[in-house]
C-alpha cells in the first residue's frame, strides 16, 4: 500500500517566521509581526461528509485507500515510551509526558491518518490558572510544588490520539430479578420489620448503538486520569487540518486499532450491563450470562487537545493534565512525608494537651 509523507510548515506571509494556531480562534498568528491568517472553514454539509467514520474491518485487513495512510517523523522517549512529533530544527528537548531529556534520534511512524481534530479552546495562561488552582487544593504537597505552580509551571500543548468507535450491539442475557418484601419478626419490644428479597428468573435482549465511543490510542498517560478529563464536546469536531497543529505537538498512536477496539468493548460492556439491569427491573438485579454481537463497526482517528506539565520530585515524574477544551484538570500528585509526619506529631501533641487539661480539671 502506498504511503504519504506529510510535512507541515506554516511560514508567515509577511516576515517568514512560524505561524501559531491561536486557541479558541480560527486563525494562525505571527508573534513577530502580528500578521494573522484565517483557517479555512467548511460549510455544515461538507463538514458532515468529511467527518464520516471509516469501516473498521477494512482497516484491520489493511484495505484502506492510500490517502488514509501517512508517515510522520517521531521521537520515541526511552523512559515512558511516548512517541511525539517535534519540529525539524529541534535536536534535543524534554519529553512532555515525563520531563525526561530526549534527543531527536528520529524514526518514522506509519499510521492511519487523523480524520478529525478538536482544536484547543483554552490558552496556555488560562490552562495554567486552572492547573494552579487545582495544585493549591492538594493537601500535604511538597513546598516546591507551590512554587512550581506559581512561576515555573510551563505547560506543553499536545494533541493526544484517540480512536472513536461507532458500533451497533445486540446482547442476550439471563439473570435474576430481586423484589423486596417485608416480614414482621419478634414479639413485644423485640418486634421489628425486616426487608427480604424474592428472586425470580429473568432473560431477554437489549440493543444499543454506540457513537463516538472514545479510547485513548496511547499509553503515555494513565487511562484512569484521561477518562476523568471527559466529557469532550464532540459537536466541536473539525475535519483534520494541519493548521490546528501549528505551534503544538502531536503524539502518535501506540495502541493499534484492534487493541483499541478490545478496550472499547470493555467500556461498552459497562453500559450494556446498566441497560440489562434496567431491562430486568425490580429492586435488585443479578446477571448470570451475557453474550454480545457487534455489527456495523466503524471508527475515526481523532486528535484531542490537552495542556500538560511534568514535575519531577525526588527522582520521580508527576504529570498534570488540563483538558484543552473544557479546562478540567487531573493529575498524579506527590506527597510530602515530612509534612505528613509533622501533621501527625501535631495531632498527637494536641491530643496529649487535651488529655492533660482534662486530667487537671478532673
Amino acid at each position: 500500500m502506498a504511503t504519504l509523507q506529510q510535512e507541515h510548515r506554516f511560514p508567515c506571509a509577511q516576515c517568514g517566521a512560524s505561524l501559531r494556531f491561536e486557541p479558541g480562534q480560527a486563525r494562525l498568528s505571527c508573534a513577530y509581526c502580528g500578521h494573522e491568517q484565517p483557517i479555512p472553514q467548511m460549510d455544515d454539509a461538507t463538514r458532515g461528509t468529511a467527518l464520516q467514520s471509516v469501516d473498521y474491518h477494512d482497516a484491520v485487513a489493511n484495505a484502506l485507500p492510500p490517502e488514509e495512510i501517512e508517515e510522520t517523523t517521531v521521537v520515541n522517549c526511552a523512559t515512558c515510551g511516548a512517541q511525539v512529533e517535534f519540529e525539524e530544527h529541534v535536536h534535543s528537548a524534554e519529553c512532555p509526558f515525563c520531563a525526561s531529556p530526549v534527543v531527536t534520534d528520529t524514526g518514522t511512524h506509519r499510521h492511519i491518518k487523523p480524520h478529525a481534530i478538536l482544536a484547543f479552546k483554552l490558552s496556555e495562561r488560562d490552562a495554567h490558572d486552572k492547573m494552579s488552582a487545582w495544585l493549591k487544593g492538594l493537601w500535604f504537597a511538597p513546598s516546591t510544588l507551590a512554587k512550581y505552580a506559581r512561576s515555573t509551571g510551563k505547560l506543553n500543548g499536545l494533541y493526544v490520539p484517540y480512536w472513536a468507535f461507532d458500533v451497533a450491539t445486540r446482547s442476550s442475557y439471563s439473570g435474576q430479578r430481586g423484589t423486596y418484601y417485608y416480614v414482621t419478626t419478634g414479639t413485644g419490644k423485640n418486634r421489628r420489620r425486616v426487608r427480604r428479597t424474592r428472586w425470580s428468573a429473568a432473560s431477554g435482549q437489549v440493543s444499543r448503538k454506540f457513537l463516538d465511543l472514545l479510547v485513548m490510542a496511547a499509553q503515555s498517560l494513565p487511562r484512569a486520569n484521561i477518562r476523568r478529563l471527559e466529557p469532550w464536546t464532540m459537536a466541536d469536531l473539525q475535519p483534520y487540518n494541519a493548521d490546528y497543529l501549528s505551534g503544538f505537538r502531536a503524539e502518535a498512536y501506540t495502541v493499534e486499532l484492534p487493541d483499541g477496539f478490545e478496550i472499547a468493548k470493555e467500556r461498552m460492556e459497562e453500559q450494556i450491563r446498566a441497560d440489562i439491569c434496567r431491562d430486568i427491573g425490580g429492586d435488585e438485579q443479578r446477571i448470570s450470562s451475557l453474550s454480545t454481537d457487534y455489527s456495523d463497526e466503524r471508527f475515526k482517528h481523532l486528535l484531542l487537545p490537552i495542556w500538560m506539565a511534568a514535575y519531577r520530585y525526588r527522582g520521580k515524574s508527576y504529570r498534570f493534565i488540563v483538558n484543552g477544551q473544557t479546562g478540567r484538570v487531573q493529575g498524579e500528585r506527590p506527597w510530602s512525608w515530612p509534612k505528613i509526619a509533622g501533621a501527625v506529631l501535631a495531632g498527637l501533641a494536641l491530643l496529649a494537651l487535651a488529655f492533660f487539661i482534662a486530667e487537671m480539671g478532673g
